[in-house]
């Protein structure tokens, strides 16, 4: 495995500079031996040992993580990270790549914090900035405190996904070590139990992340009750995050357990159940409902033989963006057309909005702004520079989107090592919907190509590991370095990881046949 490490060095205000080095061969080599002499026995459950070297091999190599020295170590399935990182995005995402490996129990966070120094005034600036300029939480009437860095959030809000996503944004600013909510969910709700619990069943069943024949709720006085069992950790992040969206008073999950043979893939063991179009109508509205980004727009939705049609208008990009992705999320749905049009609220001056990307660029801990310029021209936001992987390009286009005023974004930004992985976690609904960019198509590798027979192994392992997909259900063929790819999946969006996973591992090209059940 021929991969090159970035280190980054940061100066007093914590802006990163890269170097481009070579990775001691003790480290990649004692990997890539794991990785390709030591396979997994599908037949048996994954022990801690190899769970361990596969949270660490991600931990050591995700584009996000790269150089923050954060390892685990795991004990019958819980993972305890360690290590330290510059911001509490990086923590959390930790955490989450953790979560998404087969046979984690649980995660406990003891990463330390080494963010830059920002003086609190110029901290609490900064935070409110942030806050104004996406234009989902701009209308939201909060007031941040900062001290010592520690930032608190004040204020009313009406549903717990609005202030996931305020923590979100918070937490993506530079010089932010801490952050403390005391923000109050003043939610309407005249629902009776009854109501609450036949709408929580129906949300349930159409998470593509779940298995709802495993899970059980109850309602009393407004607050839900999980029991039952989900087969990983990702999973019971998931299913708590997905009841709080739904409007409840409060969720109990101390009688959710994750148990191996509850499905740690989260997909559906079980014939797939055939939706009828009405069904997967009212599951893409009930995914709109839960996502602060889009139900403020109710865009219009047909459903024809399981292929969703967006009609409608929203005044921001990223509102048109996660409408869609919210829509391919969805059990059931084989095909999204997002015709979705954006239209500002209110007629913003390209100079304006060049400036607010600009800054909003500057705020962020994981982006070098010197090496992004943005320029805006009818609304149409173009990125020009170069950064270090796809995470950041990804990044950078994703911020770009936020902006009011922004209609469209063209990423022209250039990529000095596209061979760094940037593995997905997204299986929590916070609004972060950012673009996917497969890291090797049209960029090759900075080294030898590793294989046809190395490539095939460490997709299926990774398809393995993966809990996004059933590795049993998928063939892997390789030639060359073009991967195909047959099989069946139950939905568009499994398909399109198992694309993912095909780059992420040294495909040069995929084709995918897989057929959507």
């Amino acid at each position: 495995m021929n991969s090159p490490a970035i280190t980054y060095s940061h100066s007093a205000d914590g802006r990163r500079k890269k170097t481009i080095t070579a990775c001691t061969a003790a480290m990649w080599l004692g990997f890539a031996s794991l990785a390709i002499c030591e396979a997994p026995n599908k037949a048996q459950p994954p022990t801690d040992e190899r769970i361990n070297y596969v949270v660490d091999y991600k931990l050591l190599t995700d584009a996000a993580l790269v150089n923050c020295q954060v390892h685990g170590k795991t004990t019958e399935g819980i993972v305890t990270l360690a290590g330290t990182v510059n911001n509490l995005l990086a923590k959390e995402r930790a955490v989450k790549i953790a979560q998404t490996v087969r046979g984690v129990r649980g995660v406990v966070n003891t990463i330390k914090l080494q963010v830059p120094a920002v003086p609190d005034g110029d901290l609490r600036k900064d935070v409110i900035s942030a806050l104004r300029f996406d234009a989902a939480t701009a209308p939201y009437k909060i007031e941040p405190e900062v001290k010592d860095g520690v930032v608190t959030l004040s204020g009313t809000l009406h549903h717990y996904c609005e202030m996931q996503l305020a923590e979100h944004v918070v937490k993506g600013v530079r010089g932010v070590s801490e952050l403390k909510n005391k923000i109050t969910i003043d939610a309407k709700n005249d629902r009776t139990d009854a109501e609450i619990q036949a709408e929580l069943n129906r949300i349930l069943d159409n998470d593509v992340w779940l298995e709802p024949n495993f899970i059980n709720v109850a309602v009393k006085d407004g607050v839900v009750t999980l029991s039952g069992a989900v087969g990983s950790a990702a999973q019971f992040d998931r299913a708590r995050i997905v009841v709080l969206d739904a409007g409840v008073k409060s969720v109990n999950v101390d009688k959710l357990q994750i148990e191996p043979w509850a499905r740690s893939s989260g997909q559906r063991r079980e014939t797939v159940v055939l939706r009828t179009d009405e069904q997967i109508l009212q599951a893409v509205r009930d995914s709109f409902k839960t996502d602060p980004r889009v139900y403020a727009f109710n865009p219009d939705v047909t459903v024809t033989h399981a292929m969703v049609t967006l009609t409608g208008e929203v005044d921001n990009l990223k509102a048109l963006r996660a409408a869609g992705q919210d829509a391919k999320n969805t059990s059931g749905v084989w095909r999204v057309k997002n015709l979705l049009k954006v239209r500002p609220a209110t007629p913003t001056a390209d100079e304006s909005v060049t400036q607010s990307v600009n800054a909003a660029l500057k705020l962020s801990p994981v982006l070098d702004e010197d090496e992004i310029r943005a320029e805006v021209r009818r609304g149409v936001v173009t990125l020009n520079g170069t950064v270090n992987t796809y995470f950041e390009k990804s990044e950078a286009e994703d911020i770009a989107s936020r902006a009011s005023g922004a209609v469209d974004v063209k990423n022209l930004l250039s990529v000095s090592s596209p061979e760094v992985v940037h593995y997905d976690t997204d299986f929590s609904q916070n609004g972060d919907h950012a673009p996917y960019y497969l890291n090797r198509l049209n960029n090759g590798l900075s080294g030898p190509y590793p294989g046809d027979r190395e490539v095939k192994y460490d997709i299926e392992d990774a398809l393995y590991w993966s809990p996004w997909v059933e590795r049993k259900d998928i063939t892997v063929k390789v030639e060359n370095g073009t991967v195909t790819l047959t099989g069946k999946a139950e939905s568009w969006w499994a398909s399109r990881k198992v694309t993912e996973i095909a780059y992420d591992n040294g495909a040069l090209q995929v084709f995918n046949n897989i057929t959507v059940e």
